[in-house]
């Protein structure tokens, strides 16, 4: 009975031994697993009881990094992450909450004007050692930041008509403005009838040209819609398009140029397509009280500049009277 009662004691010994070795090996693995985010969780600042850690200021660096190539000082990210902070408390305080899909929207649109689907940019952002949320936290500070400016200094941002076009003249000297007979900023609506002549694919430089020919040759006789049209539907492979309205707010310079070189009831300069050379009937041109591309490009960079006053003195506001504390 000894005898078995020393076998059974030794056995239980030596499991206890293996037990405590057991567990004393995982607890040397989760001490050396958890050493570093430890580190990199260490406190950088505190804004207004939110922490900023070390972390978080990594995630930032390499972000930057990605959307720059160069690499930006820490005081600088540090500055930014402040700033942030700042911008989501103060939304906070006046009931602004940008819901996680305005969020996850916004995040998509970016990825789509860089060619990519929302799951790509998380890809490409995670092989550069950025978590997508880093992106997204930022992306929520701008728009709470947007939402609160636009808010609180609203009829600071509408602006008459004479101080676009005085902002507009300082700068352009009105070269890029389309005027009318009083000297006033206007724009038009276009109708527009395309004259295709046909030019079938594979076919040598001499096809185009000898199709340019007979389209500058139509464009001298061509006098009115009615009739010039008439005639055009009648030549061979030359087709007729449906009629289109444009206005000259949504051209390119140089299509609005050409446009408004070119009489009503007149046909415009040939220009050549991969179907071949194509030609625009201006059957009407009327004013119209919708913003000229000039006008529009100047009370948007009026927007941005007011805008950018109103966001540095209400920033300043709001950092001077919180918390920040360096650690």
């Amino acid at each position: 009975m000894d005898r078995l009662r020393m076998s059974n004691l030794k056995i239980f010994s030596q499991s206890a031994l293996i037990a405590c070795g057991f567990f004393f090996a995982v607890a040397i693995l989760l001490t050396a697993g958890l050493a570093q985010p430890a580190a990199a969780q260490t406190v950088v600042a505190i804004v207004n009881g939110d922490p900023i850690t070390a972390f978080d200021i990594d995630q930032r660096t390499k972000l930057t990094r990605l959307s720059t190539r160069k690499t930006p000082k820490r005081q600088d990210v540090l500055d930014e992450l402040i700033n942030e902070r700042l911008k989501i408390h103060a939304g906070r305080r006046y009931k602004l909450s940008i819901p996680d899909k305005n969020v996850d929207s916004s995040y998509a649109s970016m990825a789509k004007r860089m060619n990519l689907s929302a799951e790509q940019l998380t890809q490409m952002l995670r092989k550069g050692g950025v978590h997508a949320k880093t992106l997204k936290e930022r992306i929520r500070a701008d728009l709470t930041w947007q939402q609160l400016v636009r808010g609180k200094y609203q009829s600071s941002f509408r602006f008459r008509d004479k101080d676009v076009l005085a902002a507009l003249d300082s700068k352009t000297d009105g070269k890029e403005m389309d005027r009318g007979i009083d000297g006033k900023v206007v724009a038009y609506d276009y109708v527009l009838q395309p004259i295709l002549f046909i030019v079938p694919k594979g076919a040598p430089k001499s096809a185009f040209n000898a199709r340019r020919r007979e389209a500058e040759a139509m464009r001298s006789r061509f006098q009115n819609c009615e009739e010039g049209l008439r005639f055009a539907r009648a030549l061979r492979n030359v087709i007729v398009r449906n009629q289109v309205s444009r206005n000259s707010s949504d051209l390119p310079a140089a299509l609005r140029d050409m446009l408004k070189n070119t009489g009503v009831g007149r046909l415009t300069t040939p220009e050549t397509t991969p179907n071949g050379i194509q030609v625009f009937a201006i059957c009407d041109k009327r004013e119209t009280k919708v913003d000229a591309p000039a006008m529009r490009k100047a009370r948007q960079e009026l927007f941005a500049e007011q805008f950018k006053v109103k966001s540095d003195r209400l920033l300043d506001e709001i950092r001077r009277t919180s918390l920040i504390e360096m650690r």
